[in-house]
């Protein structure tokens, strides 16, 4: 199909495919015209940004200074926090937004234009011209020859940024040395796990592997014993799990200063697997091989939880153990190396 065949007149190469209506006479705004009207309008968009950067300002004090938890600060029966936050982060946005839309109405360069539309892929040449148009846009906005509004809206945007850093604290308190430590203390009994009763040595046959915990009961602080409960005494169980085998006392392979570790053939070893922290408990009983069912990691209990396959990078940490007055496992002491899986600060020898 052609032109032709539309009854439509061929357009001419080099012209434009529709007629140039033209453009309005331009309107120049006041602040176009008037100095003071320029002046005032800057100085509207700066107390916008100021605003904001006050409002910014009033979230990182809520922040801090209002109580959440078990004694909550309140205002007209809603929590402090929550609306102090919210109030204050709202408005510095919309003053951010409403400065913004006023310096670009009432300060950018006023100018209608009119462009053909081009086609997708551009030349060299045009790409130049863009940038050179971005750069005339940027002067054009007038942010350099003013600083009043330009360091306002630095002032402001600088703040944002910091609120999510302040936020992140929400996350949790900061771990501190929990990561190094379990609840094992000398002299704590080790019990079989979920139903809590003590191991006597002679409960263990050759080959024998029982899943097993700390008898966490009490802690001691300043003023006596503290009760550990519900979920804290559940967490901590689960950091100290550890798994029992016993085995020959001759197939054992200690390293230097873990001759003394093991009770009669007994060894301890933390139940988590070095690699993403998965329960290990799949024993492969004649070879004193412990498999992680996650990843197929595999530790031999006979050589300090030596790593022997898959993906972890540490051997499991060991308990050391002895017997009481009454012939059951308790432990020597907590662990010498944290447990769990792998993290930046951990020594991977």
């Amino acid at each position: 199909m052609n032109d032709h065949d539309n009854n439509l007149p061929a357009v001419p190469e080099g012209d434009e495919p529709v007629p140039n209506p033209g453009l309005p006479p331009h309107h120049w705004r006041p602040t176009d015209v008037d100095p003071k009207a320029e002046k005032r309008a800057e100085r509207q968009v700066a107390a916008f940004f100021g605003v904001a950067t006050v409002a910014l300002l009033g979230f990182f004090v809520s922040y801090f200074a209002f109580q959440v938890g078990d004694n909550w600060d309140t205002i007209a029966g809603l929590g402090a926090s929550n609306l102090m936050l919210g109030l204050t982060l709202a408005i510095a946005f919309l003053c951010i937004g409403i400065g913004l839309i006023h310096w670009a109405r009432k300060l950018m360069t006023d100018q209608e234009i009119v462009e053909l539309r081009h086609p997708a892929a551009s030349s060299e040449e045009d790409r130049s011209t863009s940038v050179g148009l971005v750069l005339q846009g940027v002067d054009d906005s007038g942010i350099g020859r003013r600083p009043l509004v330009r360091n306002s809206l630095l002032g402001a945007l600088g703040l944002v940024g910091l609120a999510p850093i302040i936020m992140l604290r929400d996350l949790g308190p900061l771990p501190g040395d929990k990561l190094l430590h379990t609840i094992w203390k000398p002299g704590m009994r080790v019990v079989r796990d979920v139903v809590g009763t003590p191991i006597h040595v002679s409960d263990l046959e050759i080959g024998d592997l029982v899943n097993a915990e700390p008898a966490a009961i009490f802690e001691l602080d300043d003023e006596g014993h503290h009760v550990v409960e519900g979920v804290e005494l559940q967490i901590a169980k689960s950091k100290g799990a550890v798994i029992l085998l016993r085995m020959e006392p001759g197939e054992i392979t200690p390293w230097k200063g873990r001759e003394n570790w093991s009770v009669e053939g007994i060894v301890c070893f933390s139940k988590i697997c070095t690699h993403v922290g998965c329960p290990i408990s799949l024993n492969e009983r004649t070879k004193h091989h412990l498999l992680c069912p996650c990843h197929q990691s595999t530790f031999d209990l006979a050589d300090n939880g030596k790593v022997i396959f898959g993906p972890a990078a540490r051997h499991l940490p060991q308990l050391p153990i002895e017997v009481d007055d009454e012939g059951y496992l308790v432990a020597q002491s907590d662990f010498t190396e944290p447990v769990g899986p792998s993290f930046w600060e951990r020594d991977k020898t």
